[in-house]
């Protein structure tokens, strides 16, 4: 009776898991980098406090050896998937309804194949919620295979940074505690004659709980929608 029971439990929980995902790869100016400078979280599984270091890279990652070269105002595309190495475009990079923003973020360390992610993150893109068309980030990524296109930002100082992506799946935010963080850090180095260095935020810090973006029933009509964090620096 014991193992029937735990069989149940297991078959039970299995889609929740299979609903979870990564972002995995990265691609500049569209030339596939695989994952080679990717942080790997361990295991599918979302991030759920704000207010935890595992809100920076996800839980238990650790710096990678190499690092993807990227030159300002290049273009990067981060992609998600469920399962590890599993790239078919006939897969849900995303599913179970996992409805909510993608964002991403960089921060410009001295060494990037050290750095804990405890400086300023600054948000250079986000696909949030299209009112008129009921469509999220997340749709938008289904429907691209995983992949969300961003410009870096042309202006930027040369040097090493970490890239935060993220999705923000919200079908339980209606409760606090609800949301649930998937994000991948990327190791980079950043060429070019840029100066600027953006202002940030902290990770933890940058979220409450109480967000409007965060704590959101989303079966409910949604005339608009903020999406967490700062403002999109375009440089």
């Amino acid at each position: 009776m014991k193992a029937i029971f735990s069989a149940i439990i297991l078959l039970v929980a299995a889609p929740a898991v299979l609903c979870h995902s990564t972002f995995q790869q990265l691609w500049v100016d569209g030339v596939d980098q695989a994952s080679g400078c990717a942080r790997l979280p361990l295991n599918n599984n979302p991030v759920t406090s704000v207010s935890g270091n595992d809100i920076r890279c996800n839980t238990g990652t650790k710096p990678v050896a190499s690092l993807c070269t990227v030159p300002a105002g290049g273009k990067v595309t981060v992609e998600m998937h469920a399962q590890p190495g599993d790239r078919s475009c006939s897969n849900a990079a995303i599913g179970g309804n996992h409805f909510g923003p993608v964002i991403v973020y960089l921060s410009k360390v001295s060494d990037a194949k050290t750095n804990v992610g405890d400086g300023n993150w600054f948000k250079v893109d986000q696909d949030g919620y299209d009112p008129s068309t009921k469509i999220w980030g997340t749709d938008n990524l289904n429907t691209k295979c995983g992949k969300r296109d961003f410009k870096v930002p042309a202006n930027l100082a040369p040097g090493n940074y970490l890239l935060r992506a993220e999705a923000i799946a919200l079908h339980v935010a209606g409760q606090s505690g609800g949301a649930q963080f998937y994000m991948t850090c990327y190791q980079i180095n950043v060429t070019g004659s840029g100066t600027a260095n953006p202002a940030g935020v902290k990770f933890p810090g940058a979220y409450k709980a109480s967000d409007p973006g965060i704590l959101i029933d989303i079966y409910k009509p949604i005339p608009s929608y903020t999406v967490p964090g700062p403002a999109v620096y375009t440089g």
